[in-house]
Parts: structure tokens; sequence; C-alpha cells
């Protein structure tokens, strides 16, 4: 009897819970594959009678594999940590896992005994460290096979992009040829796509009025496929019709351009033509009345942007005042109106503080001037010994290399030597470099100094434009508050010349030189509009710039 009860124990085995899990993918990598109901179909097959095998739950899903974030394989994941059920069962391992993540979480969740069994149609797996490395094996196979076939379709892509094929679905108006793989026209589309191209051409149609004739008069609808298709296009595919440059035979792939060889519906110049088109129904329409300094300025008591509006009497004058937005919801603002011609007062007296005597003005020019042509005498007599040395390096080098191959010297000596004269090259490169922009900061220091000068008078003369662009280079931080602007000069302004000195002229070069090698977008800014007012006031060169100051 107890010999009995040892034998029944022995062959008895526990049921184990299982998670049932199917999966097949659209692309490429599962053209092979059976379908989720053919795969279900097998698993029920071989473990649905099994006495020990108890189905807790069936999983599909319709996912790619090649990267983590399944959402039911995760789901399934977490019921398992939570103890729902004891073991997978699946078609094949590359089911579950096509890259190292879901692999590799797979693995350490049988290590740990989360995960206690896994079965498949096609494979016998074995919870043991052979089992598992065989396990792993199957999943860097399923993660190699995923991962050749996405470089040999990116390389067929290639290569049908370079003869001027379009590697997907073709836009519509176009077919997928299967026998020649090429792109053919849709005879019931490619001429409505023309018609469409033919209305916008005319000049006399909106893209609405387009879209409203190929729903209402044509039908138009687009190809019926097994799931999708055979619908109106709705008007936003109108403008995308409009705007794709496949239309005019070129093919746009991966940010570059190619010449396409399909048949084009419209030709280049047509297209370019309707572009044109487009930007002109598309322009906002400007403004009836525009303001100098709207968005610049901030209240000073409650922080919002200053606004403008313009205002006429009963004796039809104009008059423009500036005023806080009162947009904060949560407290009102008791900031007065200020007149435009009070707040122009205001900059023109901030701008007069920048400006300097003609006697130190002229005598800044000349010191910067003159500093200027010593630095780039020195600058270019510095650049010439450069050059001469990396020239004499670069010989050196070519002697270094017919050395080698003639066997005079050794590999570690060549090696050594040609570090030691690559090292050289790029140390005298580098220093090339910074000469060339040693003087870079001269002729931004004269234009600033000139500029401030300059900036009442063109603000004066010049329109709310002008203005606006003088305020920007000037002015940082303007504040509004109780009738008074208060305004911070930006950087290169805050030198006060009246008592500026030799070595402060050099160290503000210097600071300048510096903002020019970073890059400083302020800097660059200001620069960049004091050309354009010197542009627009007729000062176009150095001379120009020397006769105005």
């Amino acid at each position: 009897m107890n010999l009995e009860v040892i034998v029944e124990s022995r062959v008895y085995k526990p049921r184990m819970r299982y998670f049932v899990y199917c999966r097949k993918s659209s692309e490429a990598e599962d053209r092979q594959v059976a379908s989720i109901e053919s795969q279900l179909t097998t698993l029920q097959r071989t473990f649905g009678d099994g006495s020990d095998i108890e189905i807790v739950r069936i999983y599909e899903e319709a996912f790619s594999a090649k990267a983590p974030g399944r959402a039911q394989f995760g789901e399934m994941l977490s019921q398992i940590e939570r103890g729902a059920a004891d073991g997978i069962i699946a078609w094949a391992p590359d089911r579950l896992a096509r890259n190292s993540i879901d692999g590799g979480r797979i693995i350490y969740m049988l290590d740990c005994g989360v995960i206690r069994d896994l079965k498949f149609a096609t494979y016998t797996f074995e919870n043991n460290s052979q089992g598992k490395f065989m396990l792993q094996i199957m999943f860097g196979q399923s993660k190699y096979y995923s991962d050749a076939l996405s470089d040999n379709v990116k390389r067929g892509n290639r290569t049908k992009i370079e003869k001027g094929w379009r590697p997907n679905k073709p836009p519509l108006g176009y077919l997928n040829d299967p026998v020649t793989r090429t792109i053919v026209k849709d005879p019931e589309r490619f001429e409505r796509i023309r018609q469409i191209f033919d209305l916008i051409l005319s000049g006399g149609y909106s893209t609405r009025k387009i879209w409203e004739i190929t729903k209402d008069e044509w039908d138009f609808r687009t190809p019926k496929r097994r799931q999708l298709g055979g619908r109106l296009i709705p008007l936003s595919y109108i403008h995308k019709i409009l705007t794709n440059p496949f239309y005019a035979g070129i093919l746009v792939w991966n940010g570059r351009t190619y010449p396409g060889a399909h048949e084009p519906v419209v030709s280049l110049e047509e297209f370019e033509r309707v572009q044109s088109l487009l930007r002109r129904a598309e322009k906002p329409r400007p403004h009836t009345r525009s303001f100098a300094f709207t968005g610049m300025i901030r209240c000073g008591e409650c922080g919002f942007l200053v606004t403008a509006e313009e205002q006429i009497n009963r004796h039809g004058s104009h008059y423009t005042y500036y005023h806080c937005t009162k947009r904060r919801t949560d407290y009102r603002c008791r900031q007065p109106y200020i007149s435009r011609i009070v707040l122009e007062a205001q900059i023109e007296r901030f701008l007069h503080e920048l400006t300097v005597s003609d006697r130190l003005h002229n005598w800044a020019v000349k010191h910067v001037s003159t500093n200027r042509a010593a630095a780039q005498q020195a600058t270019d007599e510095r650049k010439r010994t450069l050059q001469e040395t990396l020239e004499r390096t670069k010989v050196s080098l070519e002697n270094l290399t017919s050395l080698r191959i003639r066997d005079f010297i050794g590999d570690d000596e060549f090696l050594r030597e040609r570090r030691k004269l690559e090292a050289d090259q790029l140390r005298l490169r580098q220093q090339l470099e910074e000469s060339s922009q040693a003087v870079s900061a001269f002729e931004p220091l004269e234009t600033l100094i000139s500029f401030r000068n300059r900036a009442i008078e063109w603000f004066r003369d010049g329109d709310d434009g002008t203005k606006r662009l003088i305020f920007g280079i000037v002015g940082s931080n303007p504040v509004l508050r109780d009738k008074i602007v208060s305004i911070e000069a930006k950087k290169p302004f805050r030198l006060t010349l009246e008592t500026v000195s030799l070595p402060q002229l050099r160290a503000v070069r210097e600071d300048i030189r510096t903002l020019l090698v970073n890059r400083d977008p302020e800097l660059l800014e200001i620069i960049q509009n004091i050309r354009k007012l010197e542009t627009k006031f007729g000062i176009r060169s150095e001379d120009d710039r020397r006769r105005a100051a």
C-alpha cells in the first residue's frame, strides 16, 4: 500500500496555469507566419487536452515585436508577476520577442521563478540552464532575422529610389504595378488629379471650391482596398495633393530629392506656379494700423504687455495712446494712458544719454581705427608665419611617410613622429583661426560707437519701423509705470564714453571679441539691425560710416 502511494505521487503532475499568446505583425517580417487564428487552432490542438495544463486567458496582438512597447505582451507579463499564471504558451519563441529587452525580460523572469514554464508548438523548451541558453539563442536568432530583413529592405529601397521609383504606396492618381514593380497611372484618377491642378492654375477657384467640385460633381473617391478606401477625399487632402512634388515628377525621400521615373501630372513650372498661388491665397491680410512699440514694453504694475490704440477727436485729429492690455483676470490694473508724443520724448532722452561729445566720439573712433590697422598688420604677419610653419609641417609629414615606405624607420618610430606632426598641424590651424578672429571685434566696436550718435537723429526722422528697430537695438527690459518708461541699456551700450580711457576701450573690444567668438545672439542681432539701418539711410561702406560719424 505504501509503495502504491509512492508510485502514484511520482506520476502525478499538478496542473499549471498558462496564458496563451498569439501575435501576428502586418509588416514584412511576418509574411510567412501563420495568422492569429491558425496559431490559436494549432495551440489548442497541441496543448488543449493536457491534463496538467489550465488555460487562464488568451492574449491576441497584431503588433511588431522588433521594439519593446506591446500593450498586450506587457499586460500579460504584469499578470504573471502578480501570480495570475505560471507560464506562457506560444506558437514559437519569435512570437514572444524579436528584441533584446523583451527577450531578456523573459529570461530574467525564468531565472527568478516568476515564469515557471514556456511551451511552444514548434519548439520544445525545458526550464533548466541548457533550455534557457537555447532560448536565448532563439531570441537572438529572431532579432538577427529582423535586423537583417530591415537592412535588406532599406538597401532595396535605396536602389529603387536611385532608379526613380517610390518604394511604398504611391499617392492618389498612381498605382503600384506588381509585374514590373514600378508605378503607373491610375486610369480612373490620374486625369482627375490633372483637372484639380488645372482648376487651381486658372486662378478662379479656391481649394474649398475645388473640394466641393470633387465631392458634389465628380464623386471623387479613394481606391477601395481590403479594409480602407472608397471614401470621398477630405478638404485637407486637396491641399496635400497641390503641394506634393511627386505630381511634378520629383521624388522626396528622407529629406533628399530625386528625379522620379514615373509620368508626372504637371510640369515643374506649373507646380511652382501652383505653390505661388497657394502662398498668395494663404498670405495674411496686412493690418490697417501698426504701432511702433507694441509688445516691447511691460506694465510696471501688473507685468502685462503694453499695447496702443488710435483715437480721433471731434475735429478729426488722430492721437495714439499706449496703455497696459489689462488682461489680468485676478487683478485690476490702474495704470493711466500715455500719449505717443510723451513716450517717444522719453525714449529720445534715453538715446541722448548714450550720445557723446564730438571730441570724445572722434577720439574713440580714431583710436579704434588706429588699433585696428596695427592689429591687422600684426595679424597678417603672424598668419604668414603660421602658414609657412604649417606648410613645413606638411612637408615633414610627407617625408616621414616616405621614410616608412622605404623601410628606413620602424612602425613605432613612424607612429610616434606622425602623432607629433599631426598634433603640431592641429595646433597651427587653431592658431591661424584665432589670428583671423583677432581683429574681428574692431569693426563692430566702431559700428557701436558711431551708432550711439546717429541713433537719436535716425529716431526723429524715421518711421514707426525705424523707431521700433532703434528702440530694440539699445533698450532692454523697458517698463512703463505712472506714465514714465524705465529703460536699461543693452550690454554693448553700457560703456560711458565721457570717462573712457584707452585701456577701457581695449577691454571693451576684448569683451566684444569674446561675444563674437561665442556667437552671442544678442550682439549678432544688434550688429545685423544696425546694418539694416545703415543701408536704409544710405551708409554702405567703411568710408560712408566714417563720413557719417
